[in-house]
């Protein structure tokens, strides 16, 4: 009664989540991010001015001031968000050329109305009374001496560009002044009005950011005295259409309480966002597909049952995304298409379990009955089920902690994969399993079910058991030679660090017409710029990496190719700061750091300090040879592989613990044999879900690495790497440290020595920590 209790609230449970899912799939549009439907990101970080600290409040009321600044650009649905104490995150969707963007919402705007007193012969500073020197902009080469502020432009209540077609001016600027500061323009007008005509002192200027934007002067029918009533004014100054609306902009947006500094610029353009959108959904249905004949051909009946739970998985997740709220970025995508591989994982252990209880000696002369081994093999899975996911949501949270940008989506979809991989192994395929094997035509036919036999690959371990464990110096004599040779690889060919590592700026052009690489950079070098790294693709496309550079020489870097290109379209522009690219590799080795160290500590907590070590040394090995792999490759080190690598801590970890765990259980059966014997025993129970995991994780990451684009061939490149090494480096390393680390301190914790024995217990079904 219990058992049918659990089952139905198990059944309403799924049918619960899987219903809102349909739904909020079906009503609730993804929320796109700037790489997937372009546009760009700036990132501002604020600095002390003389008189005001950048503090949170102070950012924060320079968020309120950018806000109406980017409103009065009319860009469509712009993000604006503080991000830490100083800076501010602005994206911007559907702008493509960012130096005006940047210009407009990152200057200063200290709008001033001063008093023109003579004019003067060469510039000079603001004095401590306000008064300065500044250049005519009427007239190349002179000069004239302001006055005081009169007022500022927080008396402006509104600024309009105005098309002045009545008396030709062109494009102006209309102001309208607040009550009180309508009154102070009243008299500085008035007291212009009172000097000779042709007298500088006539006219009145207004001041942008230390330059004088126009100094009009007045008409003769402004009264002395009286000055202009009416708390308005009008701006000239030979203003292109653009220049007066930037201009208003920035006047109707008010001025900055604190100056700001762009320190990250990234423009994605549309069409290489929904390329990866198309890529990136195919790989995942190509991976999906591939992994699910894959299960079917291992576990038939009830592979099949777990595709279909893989399919509601998939609905599952990505229901959870946009319910959320997250941001879909393009490494997002990644996550979300890997996390298919990792729900594999927690059914086919699941299903090895299931097949060692139905084949095990002493269930053979028992009733064959499917539900018993099938509901075995789900309690006794779970721990490794847990004790794997959480280590790969340890690395995917500290992925969201410490990555910027678009990566911090890679970070936020795996937890979900991950969370809701666990909901589709334990609750939605064990409902589907349970109600297959109660069919008649299922418990008549238990070959259909693919519990009744244990596969060839473990058959062949049982009859011939591999005595790894007997030569395990060897092993690690070759994983140690691994790693002498990765090392020699950072410091022969060193690692080619991006730019959000070293900081500044790389540009992805398409070409109209193909460009070979020597063309291509001999015209970079002719326009001034030798150091700079450019190459090709046979698809058309150039990229350009330069120091940080400015708007300007980009421009000319664009003339320069477009000369043998034809015309080119800027696809990815993206600008580090060296100061945030010297954070980020800081960023990068902390969250290393801590990835090793919680995984010690979870593990250490969950099994033995022994088996925490040699999970945590299989680690570090897996890291490094991915790292030394790259470096000979000589493929870039940047955020995406940072998301890989951390992605890989997690992997190889999950791949060790489901080894070390039922190197646990076998060890708590209260056996005689040593443990190099039951170090063999384990991994040659467990190597029929290694390889069918991996292969599982493999189909999907092959996938995304010849369908996913450049964006993410090197991603999928690393995974693939990690997830290998990550197989090898559980049985030819984890497990001869095991051994060794056993033998050296054979009284750690509940341990008896290698070669004693352990005091008899009841078997566990749960898995339980020792």
């Amino acid at each position: 009664m219990t058992s049918r209790r659990a089952t139905f609230w198990r059944a309403l449970l799924a049918l619960a989540v899987v219903g809102l899912s349909l739904y909020a799939a079906l009503t609730t549009p993804p929320r796109l991010g700037l790489d997937l439907r372009g546009g760009t990101r700036i990132v501002l970080e604020a600095r002390d001015a003389p008189t005001v600290r950048a503090d949170a409040e102070a950012t924060d009321r320079a968020l309120e001031v950018l806000r109406r600044r980017v409103d009065s650009l009319g860009v469509a649905e712009p993000s604006l968000a503080r991000s830490g104490e100083r800076r501010i995150v602005v994206e911007l969707p559907g702008v493509q050329d960012p130096r005006e963007a940047a210009e407009v919402i990152g200057r200063t705007a200290q709008l001033t109305f001063h008093p023109v007193i003579s004019a003067a012969e060469a510039a000079a500073g603001p004095a401590e009374d306000g008064s300065r020197t500044l250049a005519d902009p009427d007239a190349p080469g002179a000069f004239l001496s302001l006055g005081p502020p009169a007022l500022t432009g927080d008396g402006v209540e509104d600024a309009e560009a105005v098309l002045d077609t009545q008396t030709g001016r062109g494009w102006t600027v209309d102001l309208a002044f607040r009550d009180a500061a309508g009154k102070s323009w009243a008299e500085l007008t008035g007291e212009a009005a009172c000097a000779a005509p042709g007298d500088p002192a006539r006219r009145v200027a207004i001041v942008l950011d230390e330059q004088i934007v126009s100094a009009p002067g007045m008409e003769a029918g402004v009264p002395c005295g009286a000055g202009i009533a009416g708390g308005a004014t009008q701006i000239t100054g030979g203003f292109s259409a653009e220049e007066a609306r930037d201009l208003a902009a920035l006047v109707k947006g008010g001025a900055l309480p604190v100056p700001v500094t762009v320190i990250e610029q990234s423009t994605v353009g549309p069409t290489l966002g929904a390329e990866a959108i198309r890529a990136s959904a195919l790989a995942a249905l190509i991976g999906l597909a591939c992994t699910g004949l894959f299960i079917i051909a291992v576990y038939r009946l009830l592979g099949l049952l777990a595709t279909v739970a893989l399919g509601l998985y998939g609905l599952i997740s990505y229901a959870a995304v946009v319910t959320l709220g997250a941001t879909l970025t393009l490494p997002g995508l990644a996550g979300f298409v890997l996390a298919i591989g990792i729900a594999v994982d927690a059914n086919v252990l699941v299903f090895e379990r299931a097949r060692e209880e139905y084949t095990a000696p002493g269930a053979r002369s028992a009733p064959r009955d499917l539900r018993r081994p099938l509901l075995t093999g789900f309690s006794r899975a779970w721990s490794a089920v847990a004790d794997s996911n959480v280590t790969t949501l340890l690395a995917a949270a500290l992925l969201f902690v410490f990555a910027t940008g678009p990566v911090k989506g890679f970070g936020v979809t795996l937890v979900i994969g991950v969370l809701a991989s666990m909901l589709s192994a334990m609750v939605i395929t064990r409902l589907l399993a349970e109600w297959a094997v109660r069919r008649k035509a299922v418990a008549r036919r238990p070959a259909l079910t693919g519990m009744a036999g244990t596969g060839r690959l473990r058959a062949r371990l049982t009859a011939r058991p591999p005595r790894l464990m007997r030569h395990r110096r060897r092993w690690l004599a070759v994983c140690g030679g691994l790693l002498v040779l990765a090392a020699a690889g950072i410091g022969i060919r060193g690692l080619d660090f991006g730019v959000e590592f070293t900081g500044g700026r790389i540009v992805q052009y398409a070409a109209e017409r193909p460009i070979d690489a020597d063309t291509a950079r001999a015209a970079v070098v002719d326009a001034g710029y030798p150091q700079a790294v450019v190459q090709t693709t046979d698809d058309d496309e150039v990229s350009v990496r330069t120091k940080q550079t400015g708007d300007e020489d980009q421009q000319r870097i664009r003339e320069a190719l477009q000369e043998s290109g034809g015309p080119l379209t800027v696809e990815r522009d993206d600008l580090i700061g060296p100061s945030l690219g010297s954070e980020l590799r800081t960023y990068a080795l902390i969250a290393l750091g801590i990835a090793v160290a919680a995984q010690m500590l979870y593990l250490s907590i969950r099994f033995r300090w022994t088996f925490a070590a040699a999970a945590v040394v299989a680690m570090a090995q897996d890291v490094l040879l991915v790292v030394g792999l790259f470096a000979w490759l000589g493929k870039p080190v940047d955020s995406v592989f940072l998301a890989a690598l951390l992605t890989v801590v997690g992997y190889s970890v999950n791949d060790t613990v489901v080894v070390l765990d039922r190197l646990r259980e076998l060890r708590r059966t209260g056996t005689r044999l040593g443990w190099p014997e039951l170090a063999d025993r384990a991994v040659a129970q467990t190597l029929p879900r290694t390889v069918n995991t991996g292969m599982g994780a493999l189909f999907v990451l092959l996938a995304l690495a010849f369908l996913g684009g450049d964006s993410l061939a090197d991603f999928s490149v690393a995974l693939i790497a990690g997830v290998l090494v990550g197989m090898a480096s559980t049985v030819f390393t984890a497990m001869p440290v095991v051994v060794g680390l056993q033998s050296r301190f054979p009284g750690s914790r509940g341990t008896a020595s290698a070669g004693g024995s352990a005091a008899a217990r009841p078997r566990p079904n749960d898995g339980a920590v020792v």
